[in-house]
């Protein structure tokens, strides 16, 4: 079966799934946890999204309005936090366990490569790893002006 397969078989039986995760973990610990627990794991989902979501929406939508694919995958670790926003905010225990593992893996991500520091006057110092040298036809004039 090819991958496209896999994929739809995948989310067909994903409410299924979830809804026999669901009555499992309510045998196990009760009806009312078990609800406080979707409730919850959403209203933690909804607060990722809106404060680290809003920030990575508006860094995509500059870069995809320059036309900047390097940006979206600079910031590849703000994509797997608001994926792992939306998979907290389906209610399931199984989504919830996904979207977890993937904040997880985000913010390990975003401690190993440490914030960008920033000195007083505005300038973001980055590894000689974090940046590469690209011509941008645009930025000539600027050149010559401080040249000149």
């Amino acid at each position: 079966m090819n991958v496209a397969k896999w994929l739809l078989l995948g989310v067909l039986t994903l409410p299924f799934t979830e809804l026999a995760a669901f009555a499992a973990v309510a045998v196990a610990i009760g009806l009312l946890w078990a609800l406080a627990l979707v409730v919850g794991t959403s209203l933690v989902g909804a607060m990722i999204l809106r404060h680290a979501g809003g920030n990575h929406i508006g860094r995509v939508r500059v870069a995809m309005a320059d036309g900047s694919f390097s940006a979206l995958q600079a910031d590849s670790a703000g994509a797997g936090i608001l994926l792992a926003g939306f998979l907290l905010i389906i209610p399931g225990f199984i989504t919830d366990a996904m979207g977890v593992l993937l904040l997880l893996g985000s913010l390990a991500a975003t401690v190993r490569r440490g914030p960008a520091k920033a000195s007083p006057d505005g300038v973001v110092d980055l590894e000689p790893d974090e940046w590469q040298r690209e011509s941008d036809p645009r930025l000539r004039h600027r050149r010559d002006e401080d040249a000149g």
